[in-house]
């Protein structure tokens, strides 16, 4: 499994961005997708998770309330709409699945990485 995540940029606060991550193989649909953040001399922040169906999902509270991950199974991408942004929500954001049925937080229950997509809030 392949993970390409894009949308990233510079926005100013109150802002909104869309990051896509754009996946390669067959089991897409089979895998619990999760988006994560590291901003420098931070540790990688879980930032939400959506459930292989997608009926499910799972927010930092940090973001709850201001953004949304969706996917959409047909096109093999997921994506984080976010809005209302913070210049606290400068990081880079990373996509990752877990070939699993659980939602998890922790980025060690994470197989698979994106190479990351930098955001940029300014004040």
């Amino acid at each position: 499994v392949q993970l390409q995540a894009s949308g990233g940029g510079l926005v100013q606060a109150g802002g909104v961005l869309r990051l896509s991550c754009a996946t390669s193989g067959r089991r897409f649909s089979n895998y619990v997708m999760a988006w994560f953040r590291q901003a420098p001399g931070k540790e990688r922040e879980f930032v939400a998770a959506i459930s292989s169906s997608g009926g499910r999902t799972d927010y930092g509270d940090s973001v709850k309330g201001r953004f949304t991950i969706s996917r959409d199974s047909a096109m093999n991408t997921m994506y984080l709409q976010m809005n209302s942004l913070k210049p606290e929500d400068t990081a880079g954001y990373y996509c990752a699945s877990r070939p699993v049925a659980t939602m998890v937080r922790h980025r060690s229950g994470y197989y698979y990485w994106g190479q990351g997509t930098q955001v940029t809030v300014s004040s």
